[in-house]
């Protein structure tokens, strides 16, 4: 019993220091911090115990040296268990410098490494030091406690937010303080206290006052403990549901600079120099075939957009279009990173501001194994090894196939968000590393169909910055106008861009606001329509944020098939696109070689200088009627005819009738056109043509359809329209993009509520979406359908105008002008 009773301090001791491993290795990858801390417990408290009778100013020196020990032997094993470069002394002196650090940016999980395990196993050894002589040799079991306590406590701060509290922890760790308490200063009996127990030698006073004294102490530290836990208690119980404080937020995580916060500025100076060695690369691969990257080559197709649209080169963005394959992915769509071999990604530029695109990463420091990205459980995947030497290429940014999972070779950081690495120390010429990654592989055909997320998760994504060119804005517009569908609407900037511009490599960096306002706009003669993938690849996704699209932008670089360099030609960016199910899938906006692009003006419907007046502008601000022109009074004619006042009244009868006429032809070509679009064609291309009839009628009453908005959002759009209110973001889409106008700058407000009823047309966009992707699908009575609920919106939504505005209505010309 005895025995026990000496051992239960140093167990307890050991115990306690180990469930503060525990607690810590909650954030670790595996099991061996958790393992190497009891350790350091074990061997701490043992050093105390083996010299309990040598005198005391031994131990610490001696226990000193012991730590020494063990934590060579815990740097080496972590250094060869995560396959570090270098020799054992460079490990160990960074370890050491950069422990605290490190250990406080690490990506969570951390992998135990050299420098994310030292503090830990130094802090628990001089815990267990401290706790053996102060409780043991010194007898003071509570005061030795405090040593397990504040490193049980420090584990939990430096856990914070990122593990779930775990209530078995800490009941383990207080029964196992309660067990020291109890059989403390057992074994380092003196002779006061055994004759105090046996009573020898004492009167009885004495020993009824040793045992007031003991009962009076033994109350007072009662009501010490009690008052503390009211006090306290209530103060706990405030903070139960408090998200603890993370203490990473206080250390500065590794930082790069302005070259690598914005890669895409580097683009031309490597074009400039195209037979610059920048790295070399052997690549491997392994699992699904394909790759969902565009091709650097431009002679290459692309697998998620052709560029192309229909089958004549172009994709008016029409749902009848499905029929034949507009927007469609390519059943056999070639493979990218096959012949011309693997996509290589440098950085992921997330953030634009109208200047610059930027990185806009929180890189952590991270061991060999990267955490696994979040994605669907059935998605396909590839396994790519590389293997890279770095060459020319400079900066802090580590090339490598998304989504990396292993590196071997170089100590990294990394964005777990964007799939950025960085090694810190900067790149330096011969660094050799090894990278495995896991590419995805997105099944094109859900792309027609796919929607886009939108939220605050995504809005970085979709934000605009005020200060947008207006011609700009303009061409958003006019390519989504009749692109519903997200993955249609990223087609149709996809086609624009490729088939209107050249890429050139002497073009000069830029892609501010005003850089892509020239590229798309400016004269070809002077330098405009012509740019490098910088250009294509930003225009791209500052058009699709226009429209709606979760867009960013991609530096990377085309690596040859298995062994080979990789020089400044081969670099090049490219935009993607963010899809629900789908994740980021990439699109080529870089034209084919050896064609000619057409002009821009022949598309490109440029906004007129003095466009026609709606009809409610027009109501406000009516025309007065056309005075005609004062003629010279003629001599009067022999006899006394009319003269001029015939002349002038024929005239004017003339004019009137030229009037009547030709608003007798746009009431006749008006109903012809409502009568083709919803009487001829096959039963998509009329389900269609009654969504164009729907659309018209918004626009005629002053509420135009936004060109970003989906059948669905049109849906709703139309009816916040039927209260007299305009509603451009579609009250479920949460994707507009910030400081969008109207087309010529039309107010936002609507008419006046209207007064009768109007029926919605939700079951029309129901009907459009099944004629787009699903092609062959529509039948007879759907498109009779579409037809009624098409004719009974439109009419009733003017039925509700004043008989002036109707009157308007029905000669308005617009829609024989507007895009069919």
């Amino acid at each position: 019993m005895r025995v026990l009773r000496a051992l239960a301090v140093p167990l307890a001791l050991v115990v306690m220091i180990g469930l503060a491993g525990v607690a810590l290795g909650r954030v670790y990858a595996d099991g061996l911090l958790s393992q190497l801390v009891l350790g350091a417990a074990v061997g701490s408290v043992g050093v105390s115990m083996a010299t309990r009778r040598l005198p005391s100013w031994l131990v610490a020196p001696l226990s000193v040296l012991a730590l020494a020990g063990y934590a060579a032997g815990t740097l080496w094993l972590t250094a060869r268990r995560a396959d570090l470069p270098g020799g054992f002394g460079t490990v160990a002196v960074d370890a050491v410098r950069n422990g605290i650090p490190r250990l406080l940016t690490a990506l969570i999980p951390v992998e135990p490494t050299p420098d994310t395990v030292i503090v830990p196993v130094v802090a628990a050894w001089l815990a267990g030091l401290a706790g053996a002589e102060v409780g043991i040799r010194a007898a003071r079991v509570l005061l030795g406690l405090t040593a397990p306590v504040a490193l049980y406590a420090g584990a939990l701060y430096v856990v914070g937010p990122n593990a779930t509290p775990v209530l078995w922890l800490t009941v383990a760790f207080a029964a196992a303080a309660a067990v020291a308490l109890a059989a403390g200063g057992r074994p380092g009996r003196t002779p006061l206290t055994d004759t105090a127990e046996t009573g020898a030698g004492l009167t009885p006073a004495v020993r009824a006052a040793l045992r007031l004294r003991t009962a009076a102490s033994t109350a007072l530290g009662l009501a010490v403990v009690v008052g503390l836990a009211a006090a306290l208690a209530p103060m706990v119980a405030r903070r139960v549901d408090t998200t603890p404080v993370d203490p990473r937020r206080y250390v500065q995580p590794p930082q790069v600079d302005s070259l690598d916060e914005n890669p895409l500025i580097r683009i031309s100076g490597w074009a400039l120099n195209p037979d610059q060695v920048l790295f070399e690369a052997t690549t491997s691969r392994s699992g699904a075939p394909g790759d969902q990257a565009p091709p650097a080559d431009p002679s290459e197709d692309t697998g998620p957009g052709d560029g192309n649209g229909d089958d004549d080169g172009s994709d008016d963005g029409d749902p009848a279009d499905a029929e034949d394959g507009a927007g469609e992915p390519e059943e056999d769509a070639p493979d990218p990173a096959g012949p011309a071999g693997v996509r290589i990604r440098l950085a992921v530029l997330n953030d634009y501001d109208g200047v610059t695109w930027k990185v806009g990463a929180t890189y952590r420091n991270a061991g060999r194994v990267l955490p696994a990205p979040d994605r669907a459980p059935d998605t396909a995947v590839e396994r790519i090894e590389q293997e890279i030497t770095i060459r020319d290429l400079t900066g802090r940014l580590l090339p490598a196939v998304p989504t990396p999972r292993e590196v071997t070779g170089s100590r990294v950081a990394y964005d777990q968000d964007s799939g950025t690495l960085i090694r810190p120390e900067g790149l330096a010429e011969g660094l050799r590393y090894t990278v495995v990654s896991e590419r995805e592989q997105p099944d094109h055909n859900l792309l027609p169909a796919a929607t886009v997320p939108f939220g605050d998760e995504v809005a970085r994504f979709l934000r605009v910055e005020p200060g947008a060119p207006e011609q700009v804005q303009r061409l958003a517009e006019q390519l989504a106008e009749e692109n519903g569908a997200p993955y249609a609407r990223a087609v149709a900037v996809e086609a624009f861009l490729a088939e209107h511009y050249r890429l050139v490599a002497d073009a000069p960096s830029g892609h501010a606001y005003p850089n892509l306002a020239f590229f798309l706009f400016g004269p070809p003669n002077g330098g405009g329509q012509r740019g490098t993938s910088e250009q294509f690849a930003a225009a791209f996704a500052v058009l699709g944020r226009m429209m709606g699209l979760p867009t960013r932008v991609v530096v990377g670089f085309q690596a040859p098939a298995g062994t080979g360099p990789v020089r400044g030609a081969d670099a090049l960016a490219w935009p993607e696109v963010l899809f629900d199910g789908l994740g980021w899938v990439p699109f080529n906006p870089l034209p084919l070689p050896n064609t000619q692009p057409r002009p821009v003006e022949q598309d490109f419907r440029p906004e007129p200088e003095n466009p026609t007046p709606p009809p409610e502008e027009a109501s406000q601000t009516p025309e007065a009627p056309t005075e005609p022109t004062p003629q010279p009074a003629a001599a009067p004619r022999p006899g006394g005819g009319p003269g001029a006042p015939v002349l002038v009244g024929g005239s004017g009868g003339a004019l009137l009738l030229v009037v009547a006429g030709l608003a007798l032809v746009v009431v006749g070509l008006r109903r012809a056109q409502r009568r083709r679009r919803l009487a001829e064609g096959s039963p998509a291309q009329r389900i269609a043509g009654a969504w164009r009839e729907v659309t018209d009628a918004l626009r005629l009453a002053g509420h135009p359809v936004p060109a970003h908005l989906a059948a669905t959002e049109v849906a709703a759009h139309a009816r916040a329209s039927l209260a007299g209110t305009s509603d451009p973001g579609g009250s479920d889409s949460g994707a507009a993009a910030p400081g969008r106008r109207h087309r010529r700058g039309r107010s936002d407000a609507g008419p006046p509520p209207l007064r009768r009823a109007v029926p919605p047309v939700d079951d029309l966009a129901e009907l459009v979406n099944l004629a787009a992707f699903a092609p062959g699908q529509a039948t007879e009575e759907q498109a009779r359908r579409a037809a009624e609920l098409a004719v009974a919106y439109a009419d009733g939504l003017r039925a509700n105008r004043p008989w002036w505005r109707r009157v308007l209505w029905s000669l308005h010309p617009g829609p024989l002008r507007w895009r069919d």
